[in-house]
């Protein structure tokens, strides 16, 4: 298995005069590795392999940009256009998001593809949890601080709110609390509240939909696994890791990566390529399946791509 650094090896030979001329007109080095291992899980699975990663792991981007989003349907769109067959594998890489994106982004993936696997070499949180390590579900508001945008969990900031009914009962303290109750704005308690019903509902759906669909007692499992992973209280944290070990103890269902010790080598191949394409491009958002047609996120813009595959698959093309 290529290593992180066996990769930023093969990345930098491209980048010699002699590995120049190895690329295809127009593709840049971390594009061409990239997708040339996106090819080769295709050829090992006979499975659509689409890969959607942020720069989220990285720190220093806008949460707004790395987020999943409504853009983000187009970008899938997008590269599963052209597809065929009904089986998907999807390398997920994401801090999660907008609940309300995510759920047009199931619905369109399950109106494209039967069978559906999810494959996280590293960790998907939040809204990117149910489809390493997956994180609790509790919705994230991204709200105007006096620092700056950040990225809050709903939770919270309801803590937040009872703390400071509580305390400013005291008048000592209301000026204390002045400053951070003016970010919240009049309606984003409500918010709070009916994005965590939201989540929850729509994780327990999918669950009972998808994963435990033939298990009789589906629907009452779900339910109790999505109470589980929006327990804010209960995990600290909305940044907190979960564990495979600990997912499989909440019940879900979880096959072990390196059970296909081929697949484990090729996804971890395409993982870290992928971070040393964020590391070193200003790209901060990747969408982009087997064949080279990517939706490539860049600041604020999007850029379309297409790149023929070239053979073999995960090896660079000898000189011509």
């Amino acid at each position: 298995m290529p290593t992180w650094g066996e990769i930023l090896k093969e990345l930098q030979e491209l980048q010699k005069p002699e590995g120049v001329k190895r690329l295809p007109p127009g593709v840049s080095p971390f594009d061409f590795v990239r997708r040339n291992y996106l090819q080769l899980l295709y050829k090992h699975t006979k499975r659509n392999a689409i890969l959607y990663a942020s720069k989220w792991t990285q720190g220093g981007v806008e949460p707004g940009v790395i987020n999943i989003s409504p853009e983000d349907v187009q970008g899938f769109m997008e590269v599963i256009h052209g597809l065929s067959g009904d089986s998907l594998d999807l390398i997920l890489h994401s801090p999660g998001g907008s609940a309300e994106a995510t759920e047009s982004l199931v619905v369109y993936l399950r109106s494209k593809f039967k069978d559906i696997r999810i494959i996280i070499p590293h960790s998907a949180m939040s809204a990117a949890s149910i489809h390493s390590f997956i994180g609790p579900i509790d919705p994230q508001f991204v709200i105007q601080t006096e620092l700056g945008r950040a990225s809050v969990p709903s939770h919270a900031i309801l803590e937040q709110f009872k703390q400071a009914k509580e305390e400013c009962r005291d008048p000592a303290l209301l000026p204390s609390w002045l400053p951070m109750l003016r970010q919240y704005g009049p309606a984003l308690i409500i918010q709070c509240q009916l994005a965590q019903e939201l989540s929850q509902s729509l994780v327990a759906t999918w669950l009972s939909q998808y994963m435990f669909v033939d298990r009789e007692d589906r629907q009452a499992k779900a339910e109790k696994i999505a109470k589980a992973l929006s327990d804010h209280a209960r995990f600290k944290s909305h940044e907190r890791f979960i564990s495979r070990n600990q997912a499989k103890e909440l019940g879900l269902i979880i096959d072990n990566l390196e059970e296909d010790q081929t697949l484990q080598d090729i996804t971890l191949s395409i993982f870290h390529s992928t971070t040393h394409t964020f590391n070193v491009t200003p790209a901060v958002k990747l969408i982009e399946n087997h064949l080279g047609k990517a939706f490539i996120k860049i600041g604020q813009q999007v850029v379309l791509m297409q790149q023929p595959p070239v053979g073999p698959p995960g090896r660079i093309p000898p000189p011509p």
